[in-house]
């Protein structure tokens, strides 16, 4: 068995076959998290979730990008963002229902911000978009705690920066109590006994070790099987296998073998592959225990 944590089956890349793609995983014992960008993504991963009545799931939230609108054009998307302001009393209102299992993804993302320009308005101001995104995803983890949902985070820094997850650590450090941490050194302590995760982890292997020190789960995807960088091997030997859960942020991100084609919750075994590789671990061992994590992680039953 295998948990795909982190997967947008809800999106319109599915529009035409979303039941095919999830009882294909299902099918290959494969169990999913859907998880919401806003609130109507957020609503159709509800709706899949209760469609099924074990292996689907999902979570609740506002991507950082959608917190003001600008045109996104990458290699594998290019879409023009909708602005939405998070309106806690309506996440609430989804969040009750038991399919339910965090909220997010929230967080910060530096990589996509809209260049300076003379005729800058208050959303295309860097500083004013760092302060929604931060305003945004400080008001998801309140409402994680409160709803004792796990809390799932978007990070992506600058261009040659670790400057978003910085800012996460610190965000963390103070909504959980500890923003004496960095002045008293880092210690062993834990923020809390609140279960979140840091998705889709590109950063350093240092890196890492800020995000496993205070609790966290690290989110494994597709990147790992084509990352040329040698940095992801490097994380993924630095991080312990008891902290991993395993995603494929379907349809992004497609690992090996399946590159240049769309990503499905189904693909999250070559990343288990992977996994066990650079770990030099048996592959049953890497599906074993990143499936109790999964299930820690998320309270699955």
């Amino acid at each position: 068995m295998l948990i795909d944590t982190h997967s947008h089956v809800n999106f319109t890349a599915f529009k035409e076959d979303a039941d095919v793609a999830i009882r294909r995983a299902l099918d290959e014992g494969t169990w999913m998290v859907n998880v919401g960008t806003q609130i109507d993504t957020s609503r159709e991963a509800v709706k899949f979730a209760n469609q099924y009545p074990e292996g689907v799931y999902a979570v609740i939230g506002l991507h950082p990008v959608h917190t003001y609108s600008q045109h996104l054009d990458e290699e594998e998307t290019s879409f023009k963002s909708r602005e939405e302001i998070f309106n806690t009393e309506e996440y609430i209102k989804l969040g009750q229902d038991p399919k339910v299992v965090g909220i997010g993804e929230c967080g910060l993302d530096y990589y996509r911000l809209p260049e300076q320009t003379a005729n800058s308005t208050l959303y295309t101001s860097r500083e004013q978009i760092k302060q929604l995104q931060k305003d945004a995803f400080i008001a998801q983890i309140r409402l994680a705690k409160e709803l004792d949902k796990a809390l799932v985070i978007h990070c992506r820094p600058s261009t040659g920066s670790q400057d978003a997850y910085e800012d996460i650590l610190q965000i963390l450090d103070v909504e959980f109590g500890n923003n004496k941490f960095y002045a008293e050194g880092i210690s062993s302590r834990q923020i809390s006994n609140f279960k979140w995760e840091i998705h889709s982890f590109t950063g350093s292997p240092e890196g890492a070790q800020e995000f496993l020190k205070r609790g966290a789960y690290v989110g494994m995807n597709g990147i790992i099987t084509f990352d040329k960088t040698g940095n992801m091997e490097a994380v993924v030997k630095a991080v312990p296998l008891e902290r991993i859960v395993l995603e494929t942020d379907s349809p992004y991100l497609t690992p090996i073998p399946h590159r240049g084609k769309r990503n499905e919750p189904s693909y999250v075994k070559h990343v288990a592959k992977k996994v066990a590789q650079i770990k030099n671990v048996d592959l049953k061992e890497v599906e074993s225990i990143t499936t109790v994590n999964a299930k820690n992680l998320f309270n699955l039953v």
